[in-house]
């Protein structure tokens, strides 16, 4: 059965993997230029492809007559989605006649849309997955083939959260490629009334307001740490990342959100509009990453100063 892959980032990498592993007929892949403002931190899928001799595709949109050109004259019978970044066209995906199946980091119809494992952390989810579905004109909203449910510890990061997602993906695909190839894989239609949407999520997302709880705020942080672009604050006039915390949620100090409380081994500990925020790890803009303690005790950071005053 000719396939054609639609891939990027590691789950991408990994289910393209697999399908070579399995000598599948992979008759090309369609993936993405990297992104010279991202940081690459993932496997490239291309290199994968171009090592084992496949045709790789890159167009800045996959929706045009001459790049429906391009797949009709490969002639595949089914087309797959591993994060591939781009909804394809009703005239692309009715071209194979078995159409399209994407590999989708969320419980769909829940968190529909980019950047599903960072968000799950922002709103502080306890439970995310991946869920396999058949490809239409709307993302993420077609009928389900198969989940797999992924739980989010209390310490996981995006990064952390995102290797296990990749790792469930990988065995979901596995799983159900079998029942997919032989054209007996399940559908079951989506409830629309459930489905949240979300875009793309910017690095000026990362800003810190300090009038949230302590508990919105540790979400926050741990979403958008490394390797994405932080979570930030102001601090005499330059932005402070902040890599690491942890909340104090029985902590009420009666201060402005922001105020730094105090300095001990274990970090600084900041004001917030419930509980505080134990900083500990951060990073000064033109600096290197730093202790919460040894930053605030190398640049003399006194109790009463206020984060997030000043603009960067």
């Amino acid at each position: 059965m000719r396939i054609i892959v639609f891939g990027y980032h590691r789950i991408g990498y990994l289910c393209l993997q697999e399908l070579i592993d399995r000598r599948e007929e992979v008759c090309a892949v369609v993936t993405h230029r990297d992104d010279p403002g991202e940081q690459v931190w993932f496997e490239s899928v291309a290199d994968l492809a171009r090592s084992v001799g496949l045709p790789v595709f890159t167009p800045r949109t996959p929706n045009t007559t001459a790049f429906e050109r391009q797949v009709q004259a490969l002639q595949p019978a089914i087309l797959l989605s591993f994060y591939y970044r781009r909804l394809l066209c009703k005239e692309v995906l009715a071209i194979p006649p078995r159409g399209g199946i994407n590999l989708h980091g969320s419980l769909l119809p829940k968190y529909r849309g980019r950047a599903p494992v960072n968000w799950a952390l922002v709103h502080g989810e306890s439970l995310t997955g991946v869920t396999l579905h058949y490809m239409t004109e709307e993302a993420d909203a077609g009928d389900i083939i198969a989940q797999r449910a992924v739980h989010i510890a209390f310490e996981d990061t995006a990064l952390t959260l995102f290797n296990k997602v990749a790792q469930a993906a990988l065995a979901l695909f596995r799983d159900t490629w079998p029942l997919i190839k032989a054209g007996r894989a399940p559908r079951f239609p989506q409830d629309p009334r459930q489905a949240t949407t979300f875009g793309a999520r910017r690095p000026e997302d990362g800003r810190i307001d300090w009038s949230e709880p302590a508990l919105t705020l540790y979400n926050l942080v741990r979403a958008v740490t490394h390797p994405y672009p932080g979570a930030f604050t102001s601090y005499r006039g330059r932005k402070l990342y902040i890599w690491r915390a942890h909340p104090l949620l029985e902590l009420s100090s009666g201060e402005e959100p922001g105020t730094i409380l105090w300095v001990q081994e274990t970090g600084c500990a900041v004001a917030t509009g419930a509980g505080a925020l134990l900083l500990t790890l951060v990073q000064w803009e033109g600096e290197d990453a730093r202790s919460g303690e040894a930053f605030a005790r190398s640049h003399g950071v006194g109790i009463g100063e206020r984060l997030g005053e000043e603009e960067g």
